[in-house]
């Protein structure tokens, strides 16, 4: 308990999770309401540039101002033009006062640069051709934001230009902004509180207009992807208007931070006590326990030491227990290091005897070579071919037991075989094989043991062995004699040896091996079957799964 409660790690663990989950909900909720104060600024811009185009539509196209604008140029009479100038200025009055959202307002003749009709006071220096275009239509440019050229006012603000609908005449409406219409977005008198600023871009994401001039100047590409990010410690967020310019809100990185900060403090203040209490455990726990557990410490690093002697006990029950444990384990240890000596001087002599059995064979396959050439040269054909016959099959019984052959040379050896038994015993035998069944594998040493059963235990002078290979869906393998068989007690015997692990001995030694083999090698899928009967011979027969050994891995 002691150890857990001043474990630290549980509270940083939680105290991580804490900060990424609460950092991800404060940065996303103020991120959220960015971008959605954004698009309310856009919803603000986008009112007031259709109204601009609303208006501007209403003079410059159909009846109303744009039919007495007609006629005042093509008037002749003074009188007439008087007249047809107070009805313009009246309906632009009245189309002025009754939209708050209008502000300046006039006719610009871009021939010879000059403007009439203007609603207010104009500054100097208008050229329409030097403001910013953030939007270009064939009917309708919109400009912006740039400093209103009403000279009773000093703000930001847009503008929008339409030509008149009077043929021959190169004629355009000039329309501003109101005092009023974009004061929620540009009036310096609202920024006390909040620090965002607002950027203007054109369609073609160059920087119309900007409130931050130091990191964000006018004329300057915004090479920025997505819908927000990061720049020169500046969280921005942008939003696209349908006349393709984009608006973007640039907010100071320690603005959305700020909540967080305030988290993380409250965190850390929380995070020093729970350091002070779980110090204040962790030294209980050094004073506790440092003491048995150098003694157990010490106990270990003895532990390969035999001759050192055992220390006191530390009179803590827990402690003790695996002292007594440890001291257990010591004590076998040793013991099996000592074995282990005993086992290694035994297993070199076996490496001694092992080499000299190496020997040996080799030893009597070199000496029947030098009987073989002997007979050559003697002209003994006959000792040469049983000198011949029997040094392959040693050369092949030498071979390791249970790898893999083909039949094709299993079936040479029992050839082998069976001519050096014919010079010992009077009997007949053939091999009947499918060409098919030549390349098929098989566990080396497999037919050996059951030719020689039937030829010590069953075949007599004049007998006869034949064996017979075939194979289709499965590799079958026939050895059947003509000797003198088995009754069935004597079969169920020598069934009863092979599926005896302690038997040793008898005549079914060589069968042993091949029903052993046939299981290591093929499990379930080998089958293994004995046909005898008294006076009438044994059949035995091999069926397994076949196996090409192009096939073979």
């Amino acid at each position: 308990m002691i150890f857990m409660i001043s474990s630290l790690i549980p509270f940083i663990c939680l105290g991580f999770l804490s900060f990424f989950t609460i950092d991800s909900i404060i940065q996303n909720k103020v991120e959220t309401s960015l971008q959605n104060n954004l698009k309310q600024d856009l919803m603000t811009l986008e009112n007031t540039l259709d109204n601009l185009n609303h208006v501007s539509q209403q003079l410059s196209v159909g009846g109303g101002a744009n039919r007495i604008l007609e006629d005042l140029l093509l008037e002749k009479d003074g009188y007439r033009k008087i007249q047809l100038t107070k009805e313009l200025k009246s309906e632009l009055n009245l189309l002025s006062f009754s939209n708050p959202n209008i502000g300046l307002m006039m006719y610009y003749h871009a021939n010879t640069g000059n403007y009439d009709f203007e609603n207010f006071r104009v500054r100097s220096g208008f050229s329409p051709s030097e403001l910013p275009v953030m939007a270009e239509f064939p009917e309708i440019t919109y400009y912006g934001p740039h400093k209103s050229f009403n000279g009773s006012i000093n703000q930001v603000v847009f503008s929008t230009m339409r030509k008149v609908n009077i043929p021959g005449r190169n004629i355009y409406l000039y329309i501003e902004s109101g005092r009023n219409a974009l004061e929620p977005l540009f009036a310096p008198e609202n920024r006390k509180e909040t620090s965002r600023r607002l950027v203007i871009l054109d369609p073609q994401e160059r920087i119309a207009f900007s409130e931050n001039q130091d990191v964000y100047p006018v004329n300057s590409q915004f090479s920025f992807e997505g819908k927000s990010g990061y720049y020169k410690s500046f969280f921005w967020t942008k939003e696209t208007s349908n006349q393709g310019f984009s608006i973007v809100s640039i907010t100071p990185q320690k603005e959305l931070t700020k909540e967080r900060n305030q988290w993380i403090l409250q965190a850390a203040f929380i995070f020093v006590f729970f350091l002070a209490v779980a110090s204040l455990f962790a030294w209980l726990l050094w004073k506790m326990v440092y003491h048995p557990l150098n003694k157990f410490n010490r106990e270990i690093t003895n532990l390969m030491n035999s001759d050192i002697e055992l220390g006191e006990m530390t009179n803590i029950p827990e402690f003790d227990d695996h002292l007594k444990k440890v001291r257990n384990m010591k004590t076998k240890i040793w013991d099996l290091y000592a074995e282990i000596e005993i086992k290694e001087k035994r297993r070199a002599d076996l490496e001694v005897e092992k080499l000299l059995y190496q020997i040996n064979p080799h030893f009597l396959m070199n000496t029947l070579d030098t009987v073989h050439w002997l007979a050559v040269f003697s002209g003994n054909k006959q000792i040469d071919k049983l000198v011949l016959s029997l040094n392959k099959l040693l050369g092949y019984n030498l071979g390791k037991m249970g790898e893999t052959t083909t039949v094709e040379k299993e079936l040479a050896a029992v050839r082998e075989y069976l001519s050096l038994q014919q010079v010992k015993y009077d009997f007949q035998y053939d091999i009947d094989v499918d060409p098919a069944a030549l390349n098929c594998r098989v566990p080396r040493f497999i037919m050996q043991p059951v030719v020689e059963n039937s030829l010590y235990h069953g075949v007599s002078d004049n007998g006869y062995i034949h064996v017979n290979v075939r194979v289709a869906e499965r590799l079958e393998i026939t050895i059947q004699d003509n000797g003198t068989g088995m009754t069935q007690d004597e079969k169920n015997q020598i069934l009863e040896e092979l599926g005896n692990e302690n038997q040793k001995v008898g005549m079914g030694i060589g069968l042993k091996y091949v029903k052993k083999i046939l299981e290591a090698e093929h499990g379930n899928l080998a089958e293994f079957h004995i046909k005898s009967e008294k006076g009438k011979g044994t059949i035995v027969t091999i069926s397994i799964p076949p196996e090409r050994e192009a096939e073979a891995v």
